[in-house]
C-alpha cells in the first residue's frame, strides 16, 4: 500500500513489524489524512504472532497493511532476542486517549464500529467529557452479520461510507476484525482504519487494567488470567511459551521464516 506512514521495520516470525513510536505514529496519520491517503494501522501481540505463524491469511494482512505497531512487551521481548529494538509498546486502552486528543486538536472525524451495543457509545461519552471538540461522526456496535454481502453488512458499510471518517476504529477483537477488514477495506470510504481489539471495553471502562506496577513491567497479561482463567489460560499459559520457542528457533535458525 502507498501513505504516508514510512517507518523502519523488521521481521519477526515473518511478520514485519514497525519500529515507531507513539509521537511518530500520529505524525504520520496526520500526513496520510492531510494528504488526502488511505492506510490500515495494525498492531500486533503475541497472540496476533502466534495467528501469523498459524494462518496464512492472517500473516498476509499485517504484511500488507500500512503499518504494524507492537503492543505488547512479549514482541518487544521477542525482537530483542533476534537482536532488534522496538522503541515503545503502544497499547490502546492508553493510546486511544491520546489519539482522541490528537484528533479532537485538528478537527479530525472519528467512527467508532465495535463492542457490545452501548459501549462504545459510553467509551465516546468519555472521551468527549474530556475533549469536547472531539467530532464524533459515527458509532456502530460489533454485534452485526459480517457475512460479505449481507444485508446488515452493506448497512454498516454504507453508515461509514456516508460520513467518510478520517479515523475509523474498529473493536470486533483479534482475528475477527482484520478478517472483516481484509474483506471490506476496498469498499470503505474511511481514509485510516485502525484495529483496536478490545479498546472500546477498556476506554468505557467496562474491562479494568492491571494496576500499574503489573502494566509498566510487562505483567499484565497476569493480571487478565487472574481475571478470567476459564477463558484466557490457553492464551497464556500456552500461547506464551510457544511464541517463545519459535523466536528462539529464529534465533538459530531452524525455522525457514515466511514473508
Amino acid at each position: 500500500m502507498s501513505s504516508a506512514l514510512v517507518f523502519p521495520a523488521i521481521n519477526l516470525l515473518g511478520v514485519t513489524v514497525h519500529a515507531v513510536t507513539s509521537a511518530q505514529l500520529l505524525s504520520g496519520i496526520e500526513r496520510t489524512i492531510r494528504e488526502n491517503q488511505r492506510a490500515i494501522v495494525a498492531n500486533i501481540n503475541v497472540r496476533a504472532m502466534n495467528l501469523a505463524c498459524e494462518e496464512n491469511w492472517f500473516r498476509a494482512f499485517l504484511n500488507q497493511s500500512d503499518v504494524v505497531f507492537c503492543d505488547g512487551f512479549g514482541v518487544k521481548w521477542g525482537a530483542r532476542l533476534l537482536g532488534h529494538h522496538l522503541p515503545e509498546r503502544i497499547t490502546y486502552a492508553d493510546w486511544m486517549w491520546q489519539l482522541s486528543e490528537f484528533a479532537a486538536a485538528r478537527g479530525f472525524t472519528l467512527f467508532f464500529l465495535g463492542a457490545r451495543p452501548g459501549v462504545a457509545e459510553q467509551a465516546a461519552e468519555r472521551l468527549r467529557a474530556r475533549f469536547p471538540t472531539l467530532r464524533m461522526v459515527g458509532i456502530q456496535h460489533g454485534y452485526f452479520d459480517k457475512t460479505p454481502g449481507s444485508s446488515e453488512n452493506e448497512q454498516v458499510v454504507y453508515a461509514v461510507n456516508a460520513v467518510c471518517p478520517d479515523m475509523l476504529v474498529i473493536g470486533f477483537g483479534m482475528p475477527v476484525q482484520e478478517k472483516w477488514l481484509a474483506e471490506n477495506w476496498p469498499h470503505l470510504s474511511a481514509r485510516v482504519v485502525l484495529t483496536g481489539g478490545a479498546v472500546f471495553d477498556y476506554v468505557s471502562g467496562e474491562l479494568r487494567r492491571g494496576p500499574r506496577w503489573l502494566t509498566d513491567h510487562g505483567l499484565e497479561w497476569l493480571f487478565r488470567l487472574m481475571v478470567e482463567p476459564g477463558r484466557l489460560w490457553k492464551r497464556y499459559l500456552v500461547g506464551n511459551p510457544l511464541f517463545l520457542w519459535r523466536v528462539l528457533k529464529q534465533r538459530i535458525g531452524l525455522v525457514r521464516i515466511q514473508e
